[in-house]
């Protein structure tokens, strides 16, 4: 089988969640027997017109299927001239949520057509998957959720420095930053000297509160984008995990910290409760009281940390990029024979 793979974001210098979740599946991907093409950023001219080149390439270069893990824009071109499976991380989009502009116009544009055409979708959780069949029910048919794994197989042990809550990932309202900020100023006084916040992500949108307050609030400190080595390291010793965020398709963060043990504080909606079971301390991401309460409940409860540290490794183990790539291929085969 000839395949073709969106794999820009894969190989990115500066990866986020979709460029991590398309790197771990591209991994799995070249391990099995296929004839895998990936196109990347330097193979057609930039901009826009890297759509259109590598659509004609696709079209002219006799593949069975093209996969789309992050773009509704060549699928949209190709529409049904080559067997096109869109992965759909979320529908963030079509959410009151600040979102980057840009992306919210193309996909609320784009992505009826790309679900209309598309062979068979994939998503990366059943929340997804229940969000879009709620706004596509024509296409439910044709929807396979197939999760993600963890970004490094065998990770560091985690050592907990009993000081660090480690919060990662882009700095935008939906990941919910401020609130998190807010609930850490809020409390006591001998937690907050012994311990500190710790922000890894880079810029994204609506963030300028959320980088002054930062600067503002004693023990909180903001790191910018991290390599992934250093990522990997910051996850060796952190002692909590912290993820409020309002939605996600998935939550990358949250994973790489079960497999290590690491307590996790995260909402109680969407793909994240999918995701750690009974493994993480629950919290109303949009209630100040409920993530400062969350919070002092995991910094003080040593019991619940070494619980949810014991528990934690057994739930990730239910998500690999083995796993992933295995449903991924029985619904390409099931879309295209």
């Amino acid at each position: 089988m000839k395949i073709a793979i969106d794999a820009r974001l894969a190989y990115a210098t500066q990866k986020a969640g979709k460029g991590q979740w398309t790197k771990g599946f591209i991994d799995e991907l070249l391990t099995r027997n296929l004839d895998v093409i990936l196109l990347k950023d330097d193979m057609f001219p930039s901009g826009i017109r890297w759509h259109f080149a590598a659509a004609s390439f696709v079209k002219k270069g006799n593949f069975d299927a093209y996969i789309s893990p992050t773009s509704m824009i060549v699928p949209t071109i190709l529409g049904s001239t080559v067997p096109c499976i869109p992965m759909i991380h979320d529908l963030i989009a079509f959410r009151s949520e600040p979102h980057s502009f840009k992306a919210k116009i193309i996909e609320r544009l784009l992505l009826r057509s790309v679900v209309k055409h598309a062979a068979h979708i994939c998503t990366i959780s059943q929340s997804t998957t229940s969000d879009l069949i709620d706004r596509f029910p024509f296409a439910a048919s044709k929807i396979t959720a197939v999760y993600a794994g963890p970004m490094n197989n065998h990770p560091q042990k985690n050592i907990p420095d009993g000081k660090t809550i480690l919060c990662a990932g882009t700095l935008c309202p939906r990941k919910n930053q401020l609130r998190l900020i807010r609930a850490f100023a809020s409390l006591p006084q001998e937690l907050r000297s012994s311990h500190r916040l710790l922000l890894v992500g880079g810029r994204g949108w609506n963030d300028q509160k959320i980088v002054d307050l930062c600067d503002r609030v004693k023990g909180v400190e903001w790191r910018d984008y991290v390599s992934d080595e250093e990522y990997q390291v910051l996850l060796s010793s952190a002692t909590v995990l912290a993820h409020p965020s309002l939605y996600e398709g998935f939550g990358l963060q949250v994973l790489d910290a079960l497999q290590r043990g690491i307590p996790v504080l995260t909402s109680d909606r969407g793909s994240l409760k999918e995701v750690v079971g009974d493994a993480a301390l629950l919290i109303d991401p949009e209630n100040d009281v409920s993530i400062v309460h969350g919070l002092q409940e995991l910094l003080t409860n040593e019991d619940l940390r070494k619980n949810l540290a014991s528990i934690g490794p057994a739930q990730a183990q239910k998500f690999t990029w083995k796993r992933t790539v295995d449903l991924f291929l029985e619904s390409l085969e099931k879309a295209l024979y």
